[in-house]
Order: structure tokens, then C-alpha cells, then sequence
């Protein structure tokens, strides 16, 4: 918690305090965010476990009046969707019109497919799998599912398992997709080259499980995926919350804003593939680095501006400012902590070693 803390001030300029407690009852976790609301513009949820993260986001934000944010959630999907627009740019093809494999149901995968509603994806192209295979209204444990986890029942009925037949798992998925999105078990080989052999031509594979993919990238390219993405900074493409959390909130903060939706999730995720695409897309660049960091008040002014046109905005913006504002913001932090480090105040963080 405290190195999200100094991520949200290196990256974003915000200021943030970690606050451990012992709450662990739904209602008293929500009691504590009501009481702490006041001294805060906005609240991360971190490190709490599917399903329970579900309850406590959606309550929360009907409770509070400032942006609640689950990082494992809203941070993910941005990041994840950012890489699938640019991806299926290079490859020439429509996310409405792909069909689309999320192979795990957690807290990442299932307001992936939430936001891919939102976008248009039609349910009956996306296929839903948990560690039991395809979400499917036939499913033997439907009844439990409908009283223990409202959101994979959903999904179940919704989709229909995407064509497939209850107890189909992820190789009778594949067959055919255009779109994978591992975020399951850590690898490797809980994705096979096989089955990624079977998907269509130009396939894209996001392996983002860490430490390590569910398949190597280099397998998923050798068995005919053009795309791959994962988790890791030492792999082209990583898909990371670092790229999210920090400008979300810059922006939500300049704006007072009063909830982070998921149509500003959708916004930053379209800024962060517009600038990758700006310098150039390719198959080992979809998504911009943390070291581009002028990304971070352009994420931040697309939000503010959103959180303005949807009326969840306490001040009004343009994107000119917010980005100028945001820009200058996250410039000064970034400026104090080269002097820190130049004048040997604090370590300079370790080198990363591909």
C-alpha cells in the first residue's frame, strides 16, 4: 500500500495515505469508509477478494459521495481495454464484431465484460469461463451461483455460454476466437499452444496473470497469435494498473468529481490507445509505458472532461486546462523526486532487469 501511495504521487501527483484496519465484515468496512469519507476526495479499495469486491464497490458507491475505486476492477479493465481497441486496430478487426473469450471470472474479467457490453459487443460473442469452464445457464451449480455470485449468474444467462454446451472448457472456447483474455491462474501452460492454435487467423492473446502468463507470449505468437500482451514489464505490452489509477484520480480530484463511472473508465482507456496510436501502433506497442508520462494529464483532462458532461463534476473544465493542470501537477512531483534523488536524500529506486 505504500508503494501505490508513492505511485499515485510520482505518477499522477496525488496525494495518498495508506489506512489499514481490521473491518471485515461488509457492513463495518462500509461503516469505516462513511466515517473517513469527509477527510478524502476519493477512496482505493485494495486487496479485497471475488466476490466480495463487488458488493463493497457497487455499496460504496451508492453510500459515498466521492469516487470509490477498486483497482484490481476499474484499473484492469481500463488498461486491458486500452490494448484491445489498438489491437484490434492493427489486425483489422471490430471489437463489437469479435468474439471474445475471458478466461477467468474475477475481479478483472467481470467488469471486462461489463465495459465490453457497454461497448457494444453483443453477450452472445463473448464466452465466460471460471475455474469450472463456461458460465452457462444450463451450468449444474446455476441455483448456487444465482444465491452466491449474482454477477457469474449473469453473465450465464446473458451469454448462454457464447454457443457453447454446459461443461465446455477453454479449448472448446477458442476454437474459432478472435480474442483471448487470460486473467486466471499463473502459468505457464494453463493456456496451450494448441488450443491458441485453433483460434482465428490474426488471434490476439492476453496472458495477464503474474508473475507469470497462463502461456509464454512467444508460444501464443508460434502457435498464430498476431497480438500477445501480459502482465510483466520485461514483455512488450504490459498490461498495467500503473497507467490507470494515477490519472483517473488527478482527474476526478480536479473536478471534485463525485463517483468514477464507467463511461470515464471508457474515456481514459480511449485516451490511452489514442497516444500509443499518435507514436505509432505496432504488434510489440499497443499500449503506451509508464515512462511516457505525459499520458498521465492526458488520461486525466479525457476523465475530468467526462465527469463534467455527466453531471458527476462539483467544477467545470475544458480539456485544454485539465491537461495543462494536470500536466503541471504531475511535472512538479516528478521534479521534487529528481532532486531527492540527486541530492541522495532518498535511494534512487532499483534498476529493472529484463
Amino acid at each position: 500500500m505504500e508503494g501505490k501511495a508513492l505511485l499515485f504521487k510520482f505518477l499522477g501527483g496525488v496525494d495518498a495515505i495508506p489506512i489499514v484496519h481490521r473491518a471485515r465484515s461488509l457492513e463495518s468496512f462500509l461503516t469505516l469508509l462513511e466515517w473517513i469519507e469527509p477527510s478524502f476526495g476519493g477512496i482505493n479499495l485494495e486487496d479485497v477478494e471475488s466476490p466480495k469486491c463487488f458488493i463493497l464497490l457497487e455499496e460504496a458507491q451508492k453510500r459515498l459521495k466521492i469516487p470509490v475505486w477498486h483497482d484490481d476492477q476499474q484499473g484492469t479493465v481500463t488498461a486491458v481495454l486500452a490494448g484491445l481497441i489498438n489491437a484490434a486496430k492493427l489486425v483489422g478487426k471490430s471489437l463489437k464484431s469479435s468474439r471474445i473469450v475471458l478466461f477467468g471470472a474475477g475481479a478483472s474479467n467481470i467488469p471486462l465484460y461489463r465495459i465490453l457490453r457497454k461497448l457494444g459487443v453483443p453477450a452472445e460473442n463473448i464466452v465466460v469461463l471460471d475455474s469450472k469452464g463456461v458460465l452457462h445457464p444450463d451450468r449444474d451449480d446455476i441455483d448456487r451461483l444465482f444465491l452466491s455470485h449474482a454477477w457469474k449468474y449473469r453473465i450465464a444467462v446473458e451469454t448462454r455460454g457464447g454457443g457453447l454446451k454446459p461443461g465446455a472448457g477453454l479449448e472448446e472456447a477458442l476454437r474459432g476466437a478472435d480474442i483471448l483474455v487470460a486473467a486466471s491462474t499463473p502459468g505457464p501452460g494453463v493456456v496451450r499452444k494448441e488450443w491458441v492454435a485453433q483460434m482465428s487467423r490474426d488471434a490476439i492473446v492476453f496472458a495477464i496473470a503474474n508473475p507469470i502468463p497462463e502461456i509464454w507470449p512467444w508460444e501464443a505468437r508460434e502457435a498464430g497469435a498476431r497480438i500477445t500482451a501480459t502482465g510483466r514489464s520485461d514483455f512488450p505490452n504490459q498490461i498495467n494498473n500503473s497507467l490507470v489509477f494515477p490519472a483517473v484520480f488527478r482527474g476526478a480530484l480536479d473536478v471534485a468529481a463525485k463517483a468514477v463511472t464507467d463511461e470515464m473508465l471508457i474515456a481514459a482507456a480511449f485516451e490511452l490507445a489514442k497516444h500509443a496510436e499518435e507514436r505509432g501502433l505496432r504488434e510489440d506497442y499497443i499500449i503506451p509505458t509508464m515512462e511516457e508520462w505525459e499520458v498521465y494529464a492526458k488520461e486525466a483532462a479525457a476523465v475530468a472532461v467526462k465527469a463534467v458532461e455527466l453531471g458527476v463534476a462539483r467544477r467545470t473544465t475544458t480539456y485544454k486546462e485539465e491537461f495543462e493542470r494536470a500536466l503541471t501537477i504531475i511535472r512538479v512531483a516528478r521534479e521534487k523526486w529528481a532532486k531527492l534523488w540527486e541530492a541522495e536524500l532518498i535511494a534512487r529506486p532499483p534498476e529493472v532487469v529484463a
